[in-house]
């Protein structure tokens, strides 16, 4: 039973995938390849920190950044070197995996051997969660989480995850960031400001990144 079941959702996971990577087209190319890469979003990290040093005393700031690299390592460290080795799921982009030869590659771009689960997913989830526990404020929290998705997306599109990567990746990263948030509050004993300032600035900032990784993609 439960490997029939586990069949069935492996061959789920394979056509999604299969359908994701299937629609391309060389502006959407150059557009994911972008929003996949972290240097370009330095200006967005940035800026969060910029809101976050503003809109708090500057010890609870730097608890909370802590707290923020403390939810990345997490993610990251529990998915690369702890879970991807034990799973070892080949990425459908891996040349030893027989589903890569059905997969578009961007760029000549194949990431590394496993992908169970998706560091991206779980970083990008555990920040964008963090700062949604952070501010609850409905434009910032929208964006951030568009661009959680968005990114997962690409990871899709670029044929280096699976969706099943992608979700378990995405349920890591909300638990770490869940974790240390919790303990951020502990420990800092933070109260959320009632009239949070500049919070438009990261949407603003992320915003013209991705215009301009747009602008770029059908130059």
């Amino acid at each position: 039973m439960w490997t029939d079941l586990l069949s069935q959702l492996i061959e789920a996971d394979n056509a999604c995938l299969l359908a994701i990577n299937g629609w391309h087209a060389p502006w959407a190319d150059t557009f994911m390849y972008a929003f996949s890469g972290k240097v370009v979003w330095g200006p967005l990290y940035a800026s969060l920190l910029y809101v976050i040093g503003r809109n708090l005393r500057w010890q609870v700031a730097l608890g909370c950044a802590v707290a923020i690299a403390l939810t990345i390592v997490l993610a990251d460290q529990i998915g690369a070197s702890l879970i991807r080795p034990e799973v070892a799921r080949l990425r459908p982009s891996n040349l030893d995996n027989p589903l890569s030869e059905m997969v578009h590659i961007v760029n000549g771009y194949r990431s590394g051997r496993y992908g169970f689960p998706s560091c991206h997913a779980a970083n990008t989830f555990g920040l964008a969660f963090f700062i949604l526990y952070l501010f609850r404020n409905r434009l910032l929290s929208a964006f951030i989480l568009g661009w959680a998705v968005v990114t997962c997306y690409s990871r899709a599109y670029l044929g280096v995850h699976y969706p099943g990567d992608l979700l378990a990746g995405a349920l890591l990263g909300i638990a770490s960031a869940s974790l240390c948030y919790w303990l951020f509050q502990k420990i800092c004993r933070y109260k959320r400001p009632e009239r949070p300032m500049h919070l438009w600035v990261p949407v603003a900032v992320g915003g013209l990144t991705v215009v301009g990784m747009l602008v770029y993609a059908f130059v």
